[in-house]
């Protein structure tokens, strides 16, 4: 099976993970707070689902994805709260089954596609696996919410490859949420995968280098833990200001994460 097609099998795994997270939480589990302020467990999931639901509509039905998207507003936050509300009005156990279903519809549909494809989506058309891996971005980022609300260490796999890829292809969302200049420059990326193996990404002869675990640059492009509680490096002065500001989806960057809000919960020795 070919890279593009593994990001697939790798979406489906992910959200397997965050279902054995969320399917024996009780009511009061389900209304646990999450570190996004305002969110709880049930709203993560809520938001899951109907970014899913998008993603499967945009595979499996261009034409109506593009009516739809043509109906919001200007007001990001606004549209993310109106999406998925009609989730967070069921029940937890109502929502669980709506959001397994959307996540299998849309892994389905986008794999479906040929790879050459291109796939409609909220900024850019995309290639079914990248649109995947913004998916599995999604699923890592949510997925840290709710395992942070309920105070569990995730154990990471190398599929989270597909995540950091999709991360240095998107190295300037950062800047242009803030309405930076994008500078002229290439990262070169040296990560240590769960697995112990070395991924590189960008050019070898790029000065400025960005190292450290992968699982941590995944937390950076998420915006799930604040720079100074990871162990990655930068060397030239672009790649230490991306450290501060890079983000691995379009919109707002919103606050992120505090400094040390996460110490206790880092593995022994890390």
């Amino acid at each position: 099976m070919s890279e593009s097609q593994n990001v697939f099998l790798a979406l489906t795994a992910e959200g397997d993970e965050i279902d054995r997270l969320v399917s024996d939480l009780d009511s009061a589990q389900w209304m646990s707070p999450t570190p996004a302020p305002g969110w709880t467990v049930k709203h993560q999931i809520a938001h899951l689902a109907a970014i899913f639901r998008m993603a499967g509509l945009a595979a499996g039905d261009p034409t109506a994805f593009r009516t739809m998207i043509g109906r919001l507003s200007d007001d990001f936050d606004a549209n993310v709260d109106a999406a998925l509300a009609p989730y967070f009005a069921d029940s937890p156990e109502v929502l669980l089954g709506r959001w397994r279903k959307e996540l299998k519809t849309a892994t389905e549909a986008l794999a479906a596609r040929a790879p050459e494809d291109v796939v409609p989506w909220l900024v850019r058309p995309l290639p079914p696996s990248v649109l995947a891996a913004a998916g599995l971005m999604e699923l890592f980022g949510h997925g840290q919410d709710i395992a942070d609300a309920l105070a569990v260490r995730r154990n990471r796999t190398d599929r989270i490859r597909h995540l950091c890829a999709f991360a240095t292809r998107t190295w300037d969302f950062g800047y242009l949420a803030r309405g930076l200049a994008v500078p002229d420059v290439e990262f070169r990326y040296r990560l240590a995968a769960p697995s112990g193996e070395l991924w590189t990404f960008g050019p070898a002869d790029a000065a400025q280098t960005i190292s450290g675990p992968a699982e941590d640059l995944c937390l950076l492009v998420t915006r799930r833990r604040h720079p100074d509680d990871l162990g990655l490096s930068a060397t030239g002065a672009e790649a230490n200001h991306w450290l501060t500001i890079a983000q691995a989806y379009r919109g707002p960057a919103g606050p992120g994460r505090a400094p040390g809000q996460f110490a206790a919960a880092r593995p022994p020795g890390s």
